[in-house]
């Protein structure tokens, strides 16, 4: 393997582990105590101080003015993309096993696409193969999702000790709690692909990128100081009494939204999103061998299956976006060859070449 792929495929395998440690992170800060919207507020505190530079110095010729309309977006765009997202996430979390959560993640690219064909953002042609792997790609996985939303299904180890005596309880909280916490992920994942699709049109106005993200952290930072004005109005509340929840804080605003966010933008810059996405299904393994070691976290067959037909659906997905795309360039070399010909014959000589288009930045997952 050349060395540029291995480091390409050393940075987008750090990254899923490293999104993987996210789920168990956040997961044992809920577990200690911590306040979801304290955990959150701290989170996109460090966030900011993170980003605001970088789009400050490396934006500042590429920022157009900011107008009434504008601002109005990044507000929309935080609502959902940070403070449903990420309070979704959380409140999932708190009655999910991380290993389910990252597991249904992996509908977002499904359900992205489904946004944007209602939206008309995007084609779906149902008599090429590309455009029925999609539809059935998003098919399968929001059944996927349904399937672990609805069916819990039997534990797979029944000597973990823990999970005796979760089965000790009355059947009907842990099934409430179960599906409770899928609905609320659910939640967090229709918010997730609503961000990514309400982007496009935000960043053909405001095309820098990092300022977008800066100015959207922002109003979701604001949006959560607003919510925990109401909820969290005890200031004991927001002292960070130990070691451990400074660390999950650190990890979430420094790894999570600072490292793992840079090294993804590498990834997808030298990769390209589909290569990166491919490896998604790794952090939801990942997850699931941490939280089996550090939490004690239990399997069961119902979301077994769920997981395995999301990550099919995933796949089928992926494969129609990247069989779309590869038909779209060659119809584009295509014409571009016709063009030269017909050049060609009417001035009696060679057309000069012409470059491939530059291919647009990649969208950023969040």
């Amino acid at each position: 393997m050349p060395a540029e792929k291995l480091k390409l495929f050393m940075g987008v395998l750090a990254l899923q582990l490293l999104l993987a440690g996210f789920h168990i992170v956040s997961s044992a800060a809920l577990n200690m105590g911590i306040s979801e919207i304290v955990y959150m507020v701290y989170r996109n505190i460090i966030a900011l101080a993170l980003l605001a530079p970088f789009a400050y110095f490396l934006e500042k010729k590429d920022r157009p003015p900011l107008t009434f309309s504008l601002l109005v977006e990044f507000f929309l765009l935080a609502l959902c993309g940070i403070t449903a997202n990420q309070g979704f996430y959380l409140l999932g979390l708190y009655h999910l096993s991380p290993t389910y959560a990252s597991a249904i993640q992996n509908t977002v690219p499904a359900i992205t696409f489904a946004m944007a064909a209602v939206l008309r953002l995007e084609q779906v042609d149902l008599s090429k193969r590309h455009g029925l792997a999609k539809v059935l790609g998003t098919v399968v996985s929001i059944g996927g999702a349904t399937v672990i939303t609805l069916y819990k299904g039997l534990p797979l180890f029944h000597d973990n000790l823990h999970v005796k005596s979760l089965l000790a309880l009355s059947s009907s909280s842990p099934i409430l709690n179960w599906t409770l916490g899928c609905v609320f992920i659910l939640g967090h994942c229709l918010s997730w692909s609503g961000w990514m699709v309400l982007q496009v049109p935000v960043l053909k106005r405001y095309p820098a990128r990092l300022s977008v993200l800066s100015l959207t952290c922002i109003f979701g930072l604001l949006q959560f100081l607003a919510i925990a004005a109401f909820t969290e109005e005890d200031l004991s509340r927001w002292k960070v009494r130990s070691v451990g929840e400074l660390l999950t804080i650190l990890y979430a605003g420094l790894v999570a939204s600072g490292v793992a966010f840079a090294l993804q933008i590498w990834c997808i810059d030298r990769g390209g999103p589909l290569f990166t996405a491919v490896f998604q299904p790794v952090q939801t393994v990942a997850v699931a061998v941490m939280a089996a070691a550090i939490l004690g976290d239990q399997l069961y067959t119902g979301g077994i299956i769920g997981a395995v037909l999301i990550v099919i659906g995933l796949y089928f997905v992926l494969w129609g976006k990247s069989s779309e795309k590869k038909a779209a360039r060659n119809l584009q070399q295509g014409q571009l060859a016709q063009g030269g010909d017909m050049t060609r014959r009417l001035l009696g000589g060679e057309a000069p070449a012409v470059k491939d288009e530059e291919a647009p930045a990649p969208a950023l997952l969040a």
